[in-house]
């Protein structure tokens, strides 16, 4: 029985007859020769022949000598192959998958996402979130923390900050979660250390590129914190553990994008929201896209990094449920960490007693009943952060626009496929 062979495999079965499959990624048929390019998971095979060849998208299996040949991909083809077709395709792809460059629009891509995604340059940055998440999963698990699951469906909108999405739910209204933040902080109550990756929903009216009405977020907390800083020095270690493992698991998919992997410094410079003003020449209660970039020259030219953590944000400007800086308690122990000139990550220090809820709401806790009943029970320090994956994987190859980096994006317009 022979088995399957994949193309990154070939050439340890050198003289051997193996057997291959996947798509017809291009064929060229000479007059006394014909070339046939298999797709698979892994790269590309090379089959050389005499016969007719199936049209390009095809499903097949090809069975061959494995034979060296140093100019095919791989250093490897397939002589004497025998070519079974599994299924063919009804309709031609949108465009030629077998072009080095990619020959249509963002919308055309979008528009046609199951096939235009085969192509190895439009699949690369889904293999590198991939390798993203594995990274921060093993980067946590190392560090104790326990994986939950939480709710996307919830009872009240009572995140602050962008609109939600309602429901009908049995008759009930209710929204669909905009982050998991009150679950995982329930949960520290319970495990300590938990993390968890799954789809959050904004509905926020933006038409940007980098905006997305849903996205998938990396979220983690932490109890028994000095403050933020030691969430800061869990998120570093997070980020480093999603860059190696990309750097382990995506390499092809690195070189395939020509990305550049950042370092990671072993101490993220850090800068307070007020120095970040003073050196921006600007004075608002929020950082601007333009400031977001300035720092992140700033940073890589004056520390060498392209991550920088602006802290100390303006409470006005942070969540109902951040801990003010008990030295300046105008300002938070909350944080940004900015790279390659955009807000990648959100965190900070949570607080943690009820009566200081209570006082945060001002007295208003209908909404919240059941979010401060595990205060209510004793809570430790906590803190966490949130990373947006699509944002990270977008910045991280060089996309222009979040939704390249986005399996099938939810946004103001596109509903389908």
């Amino acid at each position: 029985m022979i088995s399957r062979v994949l193309s990154a495999e070939l050439a340890e079965h050198a003289g051997q007859r193996v057997k291959v499959a996947g798509w017809v990624h291009r064929r060229r048929q000479l007059k006394s020769v014909s070339f046939l390019i298999v797709r698979d998971r892994a790269g590309l095979t090379q089959a050389v022949t005499s016969g007719d060849l199936p049209v390009e998208e095809s499903v097949v299996e090809v069975t061959g000598t494995v034979t060296v040949n140093p100019q095919a991909p791989g250093g490897v083809e397939l002589t004497s192959p025998e070519i079974a077709v599994l299924a063919e395709p009804a309709v031609a792809p949108p465009f030629d998958l077998y072009r080095p460059g990619v020959p249509a629009s963002l919308p055309t891509v979008l528009d046609h996402a199951p096939v235009a995604l085969r192509h190895p340059a439009l699949r690369a940055p889904f293999e590198i979130a991939a390798a993203g998440v594995a990274g921060f999963r093993s980067a946590l698990d190392a560090l104790g923390f326990t994986e939950i699951h939480t709710p996307k469906i919830v009872a009240s909108a009572t995140e602050s900050g962008a609109d939600v999405f309602g429901i009908d739910y049995f008759g009930r209204p209710a929204y669909l979660a905009q982050s998991p933040q009150f679950y995982k902080q329930a949960m520290v109550g319970v495990f300590e250390r938990v993390y968890e990756v799954g789809p959050v929903f904004r509905a926020e009216p933006h038409d940007t590129a980098r905006h997305l009405a849903q996205y998938t977020s990396l979220d983690a907390e932490l109890g028994f914190v000095r403050d933020h800083r030691d969430v800061m020095a869990v998120l570093r270690e997070a980020i480093a553990g999603m860059t190696e493992e990309v750097r382990r698991r995506a390499a092809q998919a690195v070189e395939t994008l020509g990305v550049t992997l950042p370092e990671v410094p072993q101490e993220i410079p850090a800068i307070h929201f007020t120095e970040a003003q003073a050196l921006t020449g600007e004075d608002e209660p929020d950082l601007s896209p333009a400031q977001e970039r300035w720092l992140s020259e700033w940073a890589r030219r004056e520390h060498g990094s392209e991550f920088l953590f602006v802290t100390g944000y303006p409470m006005a400007k942070r969540p109902f449920y951040t801990h003010p800086d008990p030295e300046r308690p105008g300002y938070s122990n909350g944080f940004d960490l900015l790279f390659r000139g955009l807000e990648l990550v959100t965190g900070g220090q949570r607080l943690h007693r009820y009566a200081d809820y209570l006082a945060a709401l001002g007295g208003d806790t209908g909404p919240y009943e059941g979010y401060l009943s595990a205060f209510a029970h004793g809570m430790p320090p906590h803190g966490g952060f949130a990373i947006g994956l699509e944002r990270w994987t977008a910045r991280l190859t060089g996309a222009a626009n979040v939704r390249s980096a986005t399996l099938f994006p939810r946004d103001l317009h596109r509903l389908a496929p």
